[in-house]
């Protein structure tokens, strides 16, 4: 598996090979450079590479199970009635919230936890420029957005999901030194940008396979619509759904 550290080191080989082949430190340096940061900018995107740090993006194939996870919730717009369809068809699901969300609906995240479903820390702000900040700037928004849905619902989130998926060496070391389990997902509904239901339907039930992880999001309008139907498809496929710190077995509170 490539990671961050080995690229580095392979660069420096590389580009120490080429000079001592004689050429300029620019002519060495250079097309070594141009390729790490390509490498890089692949790990940075892509939350499934593990490049900077090890994400959990889906369950070993040892069952037939999946896991529904939603982002950047809790709204007044959508939350409620996706926890209704979930209610009504007896489905937990995993909550990944905005900590300022959270203060704005904590009646909403209190009924997610009390009705079974796990909540998860999806940073206090979800900042267009969160991937820029400092260690110290990401720590504290990891850490303001637990307090903001502890204070809600009385658990401490033990699960992180990168605002955008995005990963990066920042990133890392705060969720290292906060001791947070990072999560992914291996299906991507991309809700907020597919508005038609048929398209989303489609993309989302295209290729399930047995430890999958469902990325939607609470705050989209074509996820609320075609979420029935989605459960029962993968109930008529014999999957069963469960939460995500069930099917990845690994613990959802601090």
């Amino acid at each position: 598996m490539l990671k961050h550290w080995i690229v580095i080191y392979i660069s420096i080989a590389v580009a120490g090979l080429l000079l001592l082949l004689g050429l300029s430190l620019w002519q060495a340096v250079a097309p070594v450079l141009l390729v790490k940061l390509g490498i890089d900018a692949w790990g940075a995107i892509r939350v499934d590479s593990n490049y900077y740090m090890n994400v959990l993006c889906k369950a070993p194939a040892t069952e037939k199970a999946v896991a529904l996870s939603f982002d950047d919730g809790p709204v007044n717009s959508f939350t409620p009635q996706i926890l209704d369809i979930l209610k009504e068809h007896q489905v937990p699901a995993a909550f990944f919230c905005i900590g300022r969300r959270v203060e704005e609906a904590p009646g909403l995240v209190r009924r997610a936890e009390e009705e079974g479903h796990l909540i998860g820390n999806h940073s206090y702000s979800h900042h267009a420029l969160f991937d820029l900040y400092p260690v110290y700037k990401m720590k504290a928004e990891l850490q303001k957005a637990n307090q903001a849905i502890e204070a809600a619902s009385g658990v401490k989130p033990a699960l992180f999901r990168p605002p955008y998926g995005v990963t990066n060496p920042m990133l890392a070391s705060a969720v290292k030194a906060t001791g947070y389990t990072p999560v992914g997902w291996s299906v991507r509904s991309l809700d907020t940008v597919i508005r038609e239901e048929d398209k989303l339907f489609e993309r989302v039930t295209r290729k399930v396979s047995a430890g999958d992880i469902f990325l939607f999001h609470d705050t989209a309008a074509a996820t609320v619509k075609i979420l029935p139907a989605l459960i029962k498809q993968l109930k008529r496929e014999g999957f069963a759904i469960k939460r995500i710190d069930e099917l990845l077995n690994i613990p959802a509170y601090a």
